[in-house]
């Protein structure tokens, strides 16, 4: 594929450019690489690891997720129980959803990851590296904060949660143990509670568990890698605005037209990244917009029946779990306010500076800047719903709705 910055891209200006890579895309690499989706840069028999991955990765989800699917439907009589089970199935197959678009959306998601790097050769200043580089430490800790509270929250789950349920198996009719475990098991296809068997399946589902929660932490990591990345374009163009009067940091002597030219082509390229960034993410938050507004409101549930029963394992397993679900959304709608802020400012900079001081035609063309800046680039959910912090207000108000549908329907 011809990639249309190339001969923009093939002449690095930055010598730190390798090692600034590695520092902005570490932590969000490794997520991405367990599951198969970030691009490979192995040759040879390499470059077939993300393929064994993917389906090693659906082969692990569907296993566990139709087993769970079919005990709620088939199995599971208790309306209560049902109602448990509803949150993890619902959960699970909203990350299989996810997965299965990042899948689908590799290709850009490789293109978007290329211009990143060629934005990163063609740092000249180190004024520019170190606006850049204070994006990409915001970038770093958006994926460490999400992938802390996402895999520490799936960890209680499936040790202290199957501690708790393993304290309170029951005797069947024969006077045997029933093993319980934390993700429920369909019946018709083994019998879990025969002696590897048992083993197996449990490792079969904390593997479940670091996948559902790898896919989660990686849709906000390449969020918060794509995202900081436009915003420290975007402080550059801000930077060279207001240098375009004087002409200080300016590569040669030139005039305003051409400095204001090169600063309209930088800013279109920003456009056209943000726009392929809006693409790869908008199915991924739209089934994270409406997947955590039901998983949260039935947390909540569960949070509220386990305090009413005194179940303090419960409480605390089912709180954690809220609290990983509830900041991870969190995070995405601080990642979109992010860039809107950001975006918007660029017309906000074009004001502000001595612009009386420039030829009447520059004056004009700074006109369709600020125009261009009106409308700013932005993630969406499925291109519906435009994520921002007055979104994650409006999950919280949805996520309680349902809470007091669902308790006033179990009341009756």
């Amino acid at each position: 594929m011809h990639h249309p910055d190339r001969n923009y891209a093939d002449q690095p200006r930055n010598p730190h450019y390798e090692d600034d890579i590695v520092y902005v895309t570490k932590h969000s690499r490794w997520i991405l690489n367990s599951i198969g989706i970030w691009p490979a840069v192995l040759e040879g028999v390499g470059k077939f690891l993300p393929r064994i991955a993917i389906g090693l990765s659906n082969l692990v989800l569907f296993f566990t997720v139709v087993q769970c699917v079919l005990h709620i439907l088939l199995e599971q009589k208790d309306p209560l129980l049902r109602l448990r089970l509803l949150g993890f199935a619902c959960y699970s197959l909203v990350s299989l959803m996810k997965y299965w678009a990042l899948t689908v959306r590799k290709p850009k998601i490789k293109r978007c990851i290329e211009q990143m790097h060629a934005d990163w050769k063609q740092v000249e200043s180190q004024r520019d590296r170190t606006l850049m580089l204070k994006y990409g430490k915001i970038g770093r800790d958006l994926t460490m904060y999400s992938a802390v509270f996402m895999y520490s929250g799936s960890v209680c789950y499936v040790t202290i949660m199957q501690y708790a349920i393993g304290r309170q198996s029951r005797m069947d009719d024969n006077n045997q143990t029933i093993r319980v475990l934390v993700y429920p098991t369909y019946s018709g296809f083994f019998d879990v509670q025969k002696t590897p068997i048992y083993e197996i399946v449990y490792v079969f589902q904390c593997i479940c568990t670091f996948m559902l929660n790898t896919v989660t932490a990686g849709c906000c990591a390449l969020a918060a890698l794509f995202a900081t990345h436009a915003c420290g374009q975007i402080d550059i163009v801000m930077s060279q605005l207001d240098d375009l009067v004087e002409g200080k940091f300016a590569k040669k002597n030139c005039n305003p037209d051409t400095r204001l030219t090169e600063i309209v082509q930088h800013h279109i390229r920003i456009i056209k990244f943000s726009a392929m960034v809006e693409t790869v993410l908008q199915e991924v938050c739209f089934f994270e917009f409406i997947g955590s507004t039901f998983v949260i409101c039935l947390l909540e549930y569960y949070c509220i029946t386990d305090w009413q029963q005194s179940n303090k394992i419960g409480l605390a397993t089912y709180s954690m779990l809220l609290t990983s679900l509830t900041f991870n959304m969190f995070l995405l709608c601080y990642i979109g306010e992010l860039l809107i802020e950001k975006s918007t400012n660029v017309g906000v900079s074009c004001c502000t500076i001595d612009w009386y001081r420039l030829p009447v035609k520059t004056v004009q063309d700074l006109i369709l800047i600020i125009t261009v800046s009106n409308n700013p680039v932005k993630i969406s959910a499925g291109g519906i719903v435009c994520l921002s912090l007055s979104t994650f207000g409006s999950v919280l108000k949805t996520s309680f709705a349902y809470l007091n549908f669902v308790r006033n329907a179990l009341m009756q």
